[in-house]
């Protein structure tokens, strides 16, 4: 089991990690935002084209991937020229540019392309208080930028004493569970009702069998009508197994064992 401890420092990963992924989706859209005004690097629906290659947003990251044909889910179907695993593309705000190079120069291309988005701190005015409010922007910049490096760096360290406790709880578990030596299954009521009437020297009502089997002990309900249920379930044998049911009903909610109607 893990101490109070640990699952706290896990919390914690967990949300260093999805505070990750989301202030890189704000730096994203930021930078789309200020690549406005000079020159946008972002794909349109009718450029892209089935077998290019392109620089993508990949899970929060820029890879390069090949387009292999429309989605029937939308958008475009692809393949991760870096990890080679299959990947949907839901939209061409995902695309970049068009990778002209071969698959081996795209990484290069891919981190240029990374270079050119990144959010470019606001340049300060010299004198009056424009030069007062750049400032501000390039402090604050730099504090979120700080700030990402630190959570990356905290979600990148591997904790390898966290990952062996867990792994021994697992392993824990799966002995303790294998160990368990699994209890025979206990006959039901329906199983038990047809040795009591086996033993009975007359046909008898489903109440009569139900309190004689609590009687012995070898069953409990904590039902309400286990008597109605009984007989429900004596009369879906009869029904489906027909002569090679083990009950034959002699009379309104009588039944006898076949062996003893024989």
């Amino acid at each position: 089991m893990l101490t109070l401890k640990q699952r706290q420092e896990r919390a914690a990963r967990r949300a260093a990690r999805i505070a990750a992924k989301h202030m890189a989706i704000r730096s994203a859209a930021l930078g789309q935002g200020e690549a406005r005004g000079t020159r946008s690097t972002v794909m349109k629906k009718n450029e892209v084209k089935i077998g290019a290659t392109y620089a993508a947003k990949v899970s929060g990251k820029l890879a390069p991937v090949r387009i292999t044909g429309t989605s029937g889910h939308g958008g475009w179907d692809a393949v991760n020229l870096t990890t080679k695993k299959v990947v949907r593309i839901k939209g061409a705000q995902r695309l970049r540019q068009e990778l002209r190079a071969p698959a081996a120069a795209a990484k290069t291309a891919v981190d240029s392309t990374a270079k050119a988005e990144a959010p470019v701190a606001p340049t300060a005015n010299v004198g009056g208080p424009a030069a007062n409010v750049g400032d501000a922007k390039a402090a604050k910049a730099a504090e979120v930028e700080a700030w990402r490096k630190d959570v990356a760096a905290k979600v990148a360290t591997p904790d390898a004493e966290h990952d062996a406790t867990v792994k021994a709880a697992k392993e824990s578990h799966r002995a303790k569970k294998a160990a368990k030596p699994k209890g025979e299954r206990k006959p039901g009521l329906l199983t038990l009702a047809a040795e009591v009437l086996a033993g009975a020297k007359e046909p008898m009502g489903c109440q009569a069998i139900v309190d004689k089997v609590l009687a012995k002990g070898d069953w409990k309900t904590k039902g309400k009508t286990p008597a109605a249920t009984l007989y429900a379930a004596i009369i879906r044998e009869i029904s489906a197994k027909g002569k090679d049911a083990r009950f034959v009903k002699t009379g309104k909610n009588l039944f006898e064992a076949v062996a003893a109607a024989k």
